[in-house]
């Protein structure tokens, strides 16, 4: 497995991770950015909007876009968040975590 792919695997689970724990399981990119910089990943703007819309196209949140882009996690997203379904691309989360 290539070191790119454990990257963004790691970081499309931050996402969900992130989501899941707000209480409206939402966030704008500039957040999600800000907490992918706090664990680690310090990507542009762009890395973060492609993240999203490929978390999208698995179905494991939606989005909108009203200037700022806005991501809502789905059902199945909260199931990956938290270990409960696997998608392959998607790190899965360590136990306890």
């Amino acid at each position: 497995m290539s070191l790119s792919r454990i990257v963004s695997e790691d970081q499309r689970l931050i996402i969900l991770r992130v989501l899941s724990e707000d209480a409206g399981y939402s966030h704008n990119e500039y957040v999600i950015q800000a907490a992918l910089a706090q664990l680690g990943h310090h990507v542009s703007g762009d890395v973060v909007k492609t993240q999203i819309a490929w978390l999208e196209e698995q179905d494991l949140l939606t989005t909108e876009d009203n200037g700022v882009l806005i991501a809502t996690l789905s059902t199945r997203g909260d199931d990956v968040a938290h270990g409960r379904a696997t998608v392959p691309g998607v790190k899965r989360p360590r136990p306890g975590a």
